[in-house]
């Protein structure tokens, strides 16, 4: 006998990913991913956080909301995989899920409180702005960090591919950052470096790309050995909550 459960969002997301693409896969893969969690009421409390300055890190439960719409299926092709070979929905981290609950865990930068908003401030998430959180939990190494559990057909990341820049494109940076004071091009690096096309482009060459970070628009495109930002646009939009970089 199945059962329906309805939750309460307590907070809302503020990250650098304003599109799905080029998202990490897993959380902590882009150390300068920074964002924020903003708490909603009746929860924008500093109240409900104390004693969250002993943790580094927390868990965020949250949801999938831009993949509600879509159905779920009993096997799907992870991008590990190169999309050739189909494993059991519950053997992945896929979004498109029978229930659509994401978990994510992320390092704690600082709590603080503007008027009467409350914010988490965040390193290394993997999340969509926008998204909404459902649930907060402190991670504890001495439970949740298991070093001699098994990736299965997800190990390890191999190491960043090459990502280089056109002198157009390195001034936009460096513009960019004399501007909104973040690290523009660690980024880019880190985000194009771990190659977001989808599996079928992967291999292929001179095609365009593009990637929202923050209201920046990033074009690049994949070379031989590379891939190469071409320039950057900005500002794109505005970003919903000016978060501090470290």
């Amino acid at each position: 006998m199945t059962s329906t459960f309805q939750f309460q969002q307590v907070g809302v997301v503020h990250s650098c990913y304003k599109q799905k693409f080029g998202i990490p896969r897993q959380p902590g893969l882009v150390t300068e991913a920074s964002g924020s969690i903003e708490l909603l009421p009746p929860f924008n409390r500093l109240d409900v956080l104390d004693g969250l300055d002993g943790f580094s890190h927390i868990w965020v439960h949250f949801i999938f909301h831009e993949c509600m719409t879509d159905n779920w299926k009993a096997k799907i092709r992870p991008p590990r995989l190169g999309g050739k070979e189909k494993m059991g929905i519950f053997a992945t981290r896929a979004t498109h899920r029978p229930n659509p609950l994401g978990l994510s865990v992320v390092e704690v930068k600082a709590v603080r409180k503007e008027g009467n908003r409350v914010f988490i401030d965040i390193i290394g998430a993997d999340l969509l702005d926008q998204t909404p959180v459902v649930d907060i939990k402190p991670y504890l190494p001495y439970a949740d960090a298991l070093p001699e559990a098994k990736g299965g057909f997800a190990p390890l990341p191999t190491t960043l591919k090459t990502v280089k820049f056109s002198e157009l494109a390195i001034q936009q940076a460096n513009h960019y950052k004399e501007t909104y004071h973040r690290d523009l091009i660690t980024l880019i690096e880190q985000v194009i470096g771990q190659d977001p096309r989808p599996s079928y482009l992967v291999g292929s060459e001179g095609r365009n790309h593009g990637n929202q970070l923050w209201n920046a628009n990033i074009k690049w495109t994949a070379k031989t050995d590379h891939f190469l930002v071409i320039q950057i646009e900005f500002p794109v939009g505005e970003p919903h909550e000016q978060v501090k970089d470290a």
